[in-house]
């Protein structure tokens, strides 16, 4: 463990970052202006303001005003000559990270730890009737910390791999591990629940917009449930960009207002109007006539980041037969669900990993035969395999779905194909809300559809097929599976770690707990004036803040285009 400390300390996770980004565009930023956008959550209301409430995309809603102390290298995005999107939920590579609040870090030994040692100078600012202005320290970190560890609604065995948390300095905090996990920089570097959030805050209510406070670029200074969260400089924000060999204050414009809009349609005429600056999600079946309507937009497309699957209980007839499991999947012409329901815009193969995760990721086609088959539409076997299990006249199949999902119409076709074996589908229509408690109580229905977020290699696997994992459709209890998933969370080393990721998602698509549907692709638009952006979309989990926090206005281009 020792040599693998510093090998870590000195290749994977280097212990300085640098504070600013490559150098993008030539042109000179342009300070002021604002920026409206409709982020890949455009939808949805902010759903909670206190991330010990565990919402899953507090960082979406939060992310401008709650620094944490990793996050993307945005220096290495592709649009700026590296190698990495930026696109998926909650992946960053190693070499794709850099320190936020953390000006470096290292892995110690004996016993196993992590120190952070974190930026001088970083100032929460003042609050009126929350707090005076003063500067992060090590204990603000330990403070954030227990109070998620400690939150009733944390999702359990998420911390585990943790022993303590504490400061051992005024600018140095010590993780010290119960044991390795490959997980830890995602669990609370830069996840879902790693927002740094003063006591101050939590003592005048954390769960009140009113009351955020953080270290980020942006305050955020109104909320207008069903409408917009609007965020307004931090005129003290501690970070700057590098363009053209210079370094510049961040953030470059005063204000940035996050809509929120329930249709798509609306969205559209919002984007094409000039209403919004950028839509972070158009799907493929809008950007046709978006591009005719509004020819100037510029656009990246990219294959979506979440699986569309069908979970099937393992522990129900007859779906605790693998043959009955195989027969649904063979028995679905998925090849024609690309071309006809999606217009050719979409991949056979994405779920449980994505085909960014390089190293990680194995196309179909290098997979075995018996993994092939399950996406080869043969209704002819599938019903063989049905009459093998005891169903030669099929049975029925209850389905739960949400009330507001858009894709009832695939729903429906599916049903279809799986009626022509003779299985009868029964959908049952659920609320929201009630659809999530179902899952998380292990009460939902034999069929459970959904848009399951693909999150990042381990996690996707151990979230979806280990034992007490929370989104577990299936109910999948394997004692050998939740082995080897340790044993891969517990490998130091990469490429081994690699190896042992793909040789797990075999044996897991050999079993077929899920219906696997094709994946679609999508699009970001934005307008030309907005500047020092490529398509970006999370520099961390479910967190945009730190990519629009470094986009500027050209306003003469935008007078120039009429708006």
């Amino acid at each position: 463990m020792k040599h693998f400390a510093r090998r870590l300390s000195a290749v994977t996770i280097a212990l300085a970052w640098p504070l600013a980004f490559a150098q993008v565009p030539a042109e000179e930023p342009q300070p002021g202006g604002a920026l409206n956008i409709g982020t890949l959550m455009y939808t949805l209301n902010a759903g909670s303001f206190d991330p010990a409430d565990w919402s899953w995309k507090l960082n979406n809603d939060l992310g401008l005003a709650y620094e944490q102390l990793i996050v993307a290298d945005l220096s290495k995005a592709r649009s700026r000559g590296g190698a990495h999107r930026f696109i998926s939920d909650a992946w960053l590579p190693h070499d794709g990270m850099r320190g936020e609040l953390a000006e470096s870090w290292k892995m110690l030994d004996n016993p196993l730890r992590v120190e952070f040692t974190l930026r001088k100078g970083v100032m929460f600012p003042a609050k009126p009737g929350v707090m005076e202005a003063r500067e992060l320290t090590a204990e603000d970190v330990v403070f954030s910390y227990n109070r998620i560890n400690t939150s009733p609604k944390k999702i359990p065995g998420y911390f585990d791999l943790v022993a303590k948390v504490e400061a051992t300095g005024k600018h140095t905090v010590v993780f010290t591990f119960k044991n390795y996990n490959s997980e830890w920089d995602y669990r609370f570097g830069w996840g879902y629940y790693s927002a740094i959030v003063p006591k101050e805050v939590v003592a005048a209510g954390a769960g009140n917009w009113k009351n955020v406070n953080g270290t980020g670029p942006f305050l955020l200074t109104d909320y207008i449930q069903g409408n917009s969260s609007t965020f307004t400089k931090n005129p003290n924000y501690w970070d700057k960009e590098k363009i053209g060999g210079k370094e510049h204050k961040l953030p470059f414009v005063d204000r940035i207002s996050y809509r929120v809009i329930k249709e798509e349609a609306t969205a559209l005429t919002a984007l094409r109007t000039g209403k919004l600056d950028v839509l972070e999600l158009v799907s493929w079946s809008a950007i046709d006539e978006l591009k005719k309507t509004a020819p100037k937009l510029k656009t990246s497309r990219w294959l979506g980041i979440s699986g569309t699957v069908i979970g099937m209980r393992v522990d129900t007839k007859p779906l605790d037969d693998v043959r009955v499991r195989r027969a649904l999947n063979m028995a679905i012409d998925k090849q024609a669900i690309i071309k006809g329901y999606y217009g050719g815009n979409a991949e056979m193969f994405v779920h449980p990993q994505h085909p960014d995760y390089t190293g990680y990721y194995e196309p179909l086609s290098a997979m075995p035969a018996s993994i092939q088959e399950l996406y080869t539409f043969n209704p002819k076997k599938a019903k063989e395999l049905l009459a093998q299990a005891g169903y030669p006249n099929g049975f029925e199949f209850r389905v739960q779905v949400s009330g507001n999902t858009q894709n009832h119409d695939l729903v429906t076709l599916v049903s279809a194909y799986l009626e022509k074996v003779g299985v009868k589908v029964k959908l049952v229509i659920t609320e929201p809300g009630a659809m999530q408690k179902a899952l998380f109580t292990g009460t939902n229905e034999p069929g459970y559809y959904f848009v399951n977020t693909i999150t990042n290699p381990t996690t996707s696997l151990r979230k979806n097929f280990t034992s007490k994992a929370t989104f577990n459709p299936s109910r999948w209890k394997d004692p050998n599976f939740d082995k080897k998933m340790e044993e891969i969370v517990a490998e130091p080393d990469e490429k081994i770690r690699q190896v042992k990721v793909r040789l797990l998602t075999r044996e897991i698509l050999e079993q077929a707990p899920y219906i696997w549907l094709p994946t679609p692709y999508v699009y970001t638009a934005w307008w030309p004036w907005v500047k020092n952006y490529g398509g970006e979309l999370r520099a961390g989990a479910e967190r945009p803040g730190p990519i629009h926090a470094r986009m500027w206005v050209d306003q003469a281009l935008k007078k120039k285009m009429g708006y």
